[in-house]
């Protein structure tokens, strides 16, 4: 053999490690990748399965106004947040003749929420927004007089699917299919302008 072919085959078996190293070193850096890539990915999986579980929701309270009512979803439910105004709160007490359940005995709700306006504060109400009858989602009719409802209609929600009534506490009317009154979520306040749904002084002690 020729000294040109022999310098021709060396060329060609350097060629081949170089294809060889290169594709080596490519593979080794898309594994390094992706294990270090994993710590993110797992964590990643966590948080959707914790929100799956029912992780709280945080809810900024500086964007309700006065008489305005949001809806967030927790634990695949929906969660009614709205502002009752002064007039609304004081106007509470003068349903408890018409109602199933004034006083909230036979309903569920938190200990804290056990009062007049089934609420920690008397402005906000957190109420699971599901009718207790048969699950359908109340429409919020919250000017006293509603023409649809008439003019003796303190202010609340109506259920479309059954005629089921409840006012500005989620508290039941008489005549209703439903028996009980909203059923209310634990919930807490972090601050003055933070609702945090799912999670309430009780579930904080037990984790601690």
């Amino acid at each position: 053999m020729t000294d040109a072919g022999s310098k021709a085959d060396e060329q060609g078996v350097d060629q081949d490690r170089r294809k060889f190293l290169t594709v080596a070193t490519s593979a080794t850096a898309a594994v390094g990748a992706v294990f270090a890539a994993s710590p993110f990915v797992a964590s990643w999986k966590l948080s959707e399965r914790a929100k799956a579980l029912g992780a709280p929701v945080s809810v900024d309270l500086s964007k309700i106004e006065l008489g305005q009512m949001i809806t967030v979803v927790w634990r695949k439910q929906p969660i009614f947040i709205f502002k009752r105004s002064p007039a609304a709160v004081a106007a509470l007490p003068a349903n408890d003749s018409q109602l199933k359940d004034p006083q909230s005995k036979e309903s569920d709700q938190p200990a804290y929420a056990t009062n007049e306006g089934r609420s920690r504060r008397p402005d906000i109400a957190v109420l699971i927004g599901t009718c207790t009858h048969l699950g359908c989602l109340p429409k919020q009719h919250f000017e006293p007089g509603d023409a649809e409802l008439g003019p003796d209609w303190p202010g609340g929600f109506r259920c479309p699917c059954h005629g089921s009534r409840f006012d500005m506490a989620g508290r039941v009317f008489d005549g209703s299919p439903a028996s009980v009154n909203l059923r209310v979520p634990p919930y807490s306040y972090p601050n003055d302008t933070t609702l945090l749904i799912g999670q309430d002084d009780a579930a904080e002690q037990g984790a601690a």
